[in-house]
């Protein structure tokens, strides 16, 4: 077999669907959020605004998480020098993932590379080890918790999406006595909407089901201190486990599980993923636990955040946008084909010097591509007034449909 030509043909399959990805080479820089350098090729880098970025907050560039890391890579050198279980448990993980624990109210919580292996991880683990277990996902889920459980080989079923009804019927049609895990997410990070958490925790109850929650894009920036939506709801002692990242609203990188002593050591003594890898450098988790105390007592970066994200959602409408609406701080807008989608990102950056990243199938289903929009407490009324004529601009243009 030739198999750069397999290679090369499907590749050239993606091209012509306008699938095919192409990432911005962007140069962050320390206190210019939601500035950036695009090194698009030109003669020298060119500033832009990054309207697209998983830093919800901006918190990649606060003073304190910043002198955070500063201190610890001066202290601590740069790496963690091996697996948690081999030398390479550092006090800095212990002291954050009791953080962590305290902010869901739970006994433990345990540390992961990324919020991807948290998910593949512990899903994984869980799924595999309890006998005979269901795992009941919703349709939406993350790719992460769809490759989790599909590793661990256990039953899965796919109910509705944010349907407690069909969950309902589902689980009532297994034996009472069988191992059950209900995974889900709080907000779905490409249409913005938000779990019935409460809905969901009570089916799973009357089925004796365990729940596993992701809070990816909810930790940070909801609820009083950033527990997410189920702190913000009251609910975080009726899950089983709730799953975070401290690569987004933390600004950082990693992951992590929180839930009871026992089925955190579960997880630790069994799970692969975390006994095999090399455990999150120092520096990071410096980092995160910077992040996360900061949030944990300051609400200023919460209040702008939706303040800024509900402002970009008024002027989306009152210019006959197509957005899709949501409750959340995640802003779309629909353009319903690819080649389509990736021509207004382009059009955007190369003209404009705005940055959003056209979403694509299979990230998001055939039809619904879309532009991902993530206002940060730091977009100010210029960017928005710059965002707003670059897109008017370009649907004029191309004469795209407007929301009806």
């Amino acid at each position: 077999m030739d198999y750069d030509a397999f290679f090369e043909q499907r590749l050239r399959a993606l091209k012509a669907e306008g699938r095919y990805r192409v990432f911005a080479e962007l140069e962050r820089r320390a206190g210019s959020f939601p500035g950036a350098l695009s090194h698009d090729g030109g003669d020298a880098p060119r500033p832009i605004t990054v309207w697209c970025s998983n830093d919800y907050l901006g918190m990649g560039q606060h003073p304190a998480v910043i002198e955070a890391m500063q201190q610890a890579v001066a202290r601590y050198g740069a790496g963690a020098g091996g697996t948690r279980n081999i030398s390479g448990t550092h006090h800095l993980h212990v002291l954050l993932e009791r953080e962590l624990a305290e902010l869901h109210g739970k006994e433990g919580a345990l540390l992961f590379t990324s919020g991807y292996v948290s998910n593949w991880a512990s899903l994984g683990t869980l799924a595999s080890q309890l006998p005979d277990c269901v795992v009941l996902s919703d349709e939406k889920n993350h790719a992460s918790m769809i490759e989790g459980i599909r590793h661990s080989r256990a039953e899965k079923q796919v109910f509705r999406h944010n349907d407690p009804e069909d969950l309902d019927r589902r689980l009532a049609a297994l034996a009472p006595e069988r191992p059950k895990l209900v995974a889900f997410e709080s907000v779905y990070s490409m249409d913005g909407d938000v779990a019935p958490i409460g809905e969901i925790c009570d089916v799973a109850d009357r089925h004796g089901a365990m729940t596993y929650l992701d809070e990816v894009h909810a930790v940070g920036l909801y609820g009083p201190r950033g527990g997410g939506i189920a702190e913000r709801e009251g609910l975080m002692d009726r899950l089983t486990v709730i799953e975070g990242t401290l690569a987004k609203a933390f600004g950082v990188m990693g992951g992590y599980i929180a839930g009871s002593a026992a089925l955190v050591d579960f997880v630790r003594s069994y799970s692969s993923g975390f006994i095999f890898t090399t455990s999150l450098a120092p520096v990071l988790a410096a980092g995160a636990l910077a992040s996360v105390r900061h949030l944990k007592t300051s609400d200023a970066e919460r209040r702008q955040h939706q303040a800024n994200a509900a402002e970009l959602k008024r002027r989306f409408r009152a210019a006959g946008l197509p957005m899709i609406e949501s409750e959340s701080h995640i802003v779309p807008l629909l353009i319903g084909e690819a080649r389509l989608c990736k021509a207004v990102s382009d059009a955007l950056l190369e003209r404009f010097a705005i940055y959003v990243q056209p979403i694509n199938y299979p990230t998001v289903a055939r039809g619904t591509e879309r532009l991902r929009f993530t206002p940060s407490p730091l977009h100010g009324p210029q960017e928005m007034d710059e965002l707003l004529f670059a897109l008017e601009t370009i649907w004029s243009e191309l004469g795209l449909r407007r929301a009806a």
